[in-house]
């Protein structure tokens, strides 16, 4: 136990490690993104025709309760942004693991369309939505200066998930039955990773007697560049803590929440529509599955590097380049034939850059004090995007008999978080006034 410059006492790491505790925690955020995927669309869709096989339900009611379960879930989320400011990730991340396990329960008995959509709202708010929040909360108060490199390694958990759990739920409900398949993921949640994330995260480096990246207590540095923690240990900082409400006076808050909700759409849109957009290019279901394979294969190195490439490029050139890669890879789906696999490969870069550049971007600018409240309306802005994405792909489909209409309009799109991105470097208290 060390003594700290108030004379509180720290508490001590809950294991030893022969380095620094923080890449614990970076593997514990990994872990809890994995275990959102009972909550993510390539999980839950697994299960579909098992409720239609059991119910008769229709798979367009079906899509509409998911639909409005899904953006209902979203309007939440904001709330548990301000609940993670309010008691940390700790707690947090121990209690939706809790709830996401009681959705899993909630889901195998789910017998009518109420106890459906309350099932889907709580796979969508406590696992796709708040599980994969917190982490991106807790990583970045870990590290300031090695935050891209560690962020990138987070993503790793979604990785494997997305790849394991489309396959393993199929061997699940085959051999178990549906409702089992559930029951085992309530399990898990409730029973494994719950108490493990309660025991295993600190919700800062100060609670344990420690900084940031490991970096060493700076007494020489000027007051203003250091402050103290709730617990009284002095640190030296090389960031700007914004609230909610100061970040939502400044103009990059609202471009780059522009730059979250036009991926968030666009990909949604193109990806529902992904097997009907190519076959219409003359491309098998089976490629385009495999299309959809390549594009997570490339994605999961690329994130090392754009993780690196953010500790010393400016973070908005890296996002308005992934912008302009969105475009790139756009055009390969308006050239009929085999070409169009190419939009596969250059996604899947693009991808990379993506998830590192928008996990990043919100703590660089803003802080590490608030960044619950500020990422809940994030998280809300993505999930709700992402709900309304299919509906024009949809609507144009039906209206102009394609899609190659529908592509030519979105490709403005990216062209708009391009431009928003270049023109949204960090902003300065100073130039706000905000004290």
């Amino acid at each position: 136990m060390l003594l700290q410059t108030d004379t509180k006492i720290h508490s001590a790491a809950p294991i030893r490690t022969p380095f620094f505790y923080g890449w614990v925690i970076v593997g514990i955020a990994a872990m809890t993104m994995f275990f959102s995927g009972p909550g993510q669309t390539f999980s839950v869709s697994v299960f579909i025709d098992s409720y239609i096989e059991t119910f008769g339900w229709s798979r367009s009611f079906i899509s509409g309760v998911y639909s409005a379960s899904t953006v209902t879930a979203g309007l939440l989320l904001f709330i548990i942004g301000r609940l993670v400011d309010k008691y940390g990730q700790r707690h947090m991340t121990a209690a939706v693991s809790l709830f996401s396990g009681i959705a899993c329960l909630l889901s195998s008995l789910a017998a009518n369309p109420i106890i459906l959509f309350l099932a889907f709202m709580m796979l969508r708010l406590f696992g796709q939505g708040s599980m994969t929040l917190i982490p991106q909360t807790l990583v970045p108060q870990w590290f300031i200066h090695k935050r891209g490199r560690a962020l990138s390694f987070v993503t790793i958990g979604i990785t494997i998930s997305s790849a394991l759990l489309p396959p393993l739920n199929t061997w699940m409900i085959q051999a178990w039955g549906w409702e089992n398949a559930w029951r085992v993921w309530s399990a898990l949640l409730i029973l494994f990773f719950a108490p493990l994330a309660f025991f295993l995260i600190r919700n800062q480096p100060e609670d344990i007697g420690l900084n940031p990246d490991n970096a060493p207590d700076d007494a020489g540095m000027p007051s203003n560049n250091r402050t103290a923690n709730p617990n009284g240990i002095v640190i030296t900082r090389s960031e700007e803590n914004w609230t909610l409400k100061e970040a939502m006076r400044t103009r990059s808050f609202w471009l780059i929440l522009l730059c979250v909700a036009i991926p968030a759409m666009l990909n949604t849109g193109i990806i529902f529509h992904f097997v009907s957009i190519m076959g219409e290019n003359s491309v098998s279901a089976t490629t385009t599955s495999l299309v959809l394979s390549l594009m997570a294969v490339i994605s999961f190195p690329v994130t090392f590097v754009a993780g690196f490439l953010s500790e010393r490029v400016s973070v908005n050139r890296l996002l308005a380049f992934s912008f302009a890669g969105q475009m790139f890879a756009m055009l390969f789906l308006l050239i009929p034939g085999p070409y169009s696999i190419l939009f596969g490969v250059v996604r899947g870069i693009v991808q990379g850059f993506e998830v590192v550049t928008l996990s990043i971007v919100w703590p660089n600018y803003f802080g590490r004090r608030h960044l619950g409240s500020i990422k809940g309306i994030v998280s809300t802005t993505t999930v709700v995007s992402s709900a309304l994405g299919p509906i024009p792909f949809g609507w144009a489909y039906d209206f102009f008999g394609g899609y190659q209409e529908i592509l030519i309009m979105m490709l403005v799109f990216p062209l708009l978080g391009a431009i928003a991105a270049f023109v949204s470097p960090p902003p300065k208290k100073t130039e706000y006034q905000v004290s």
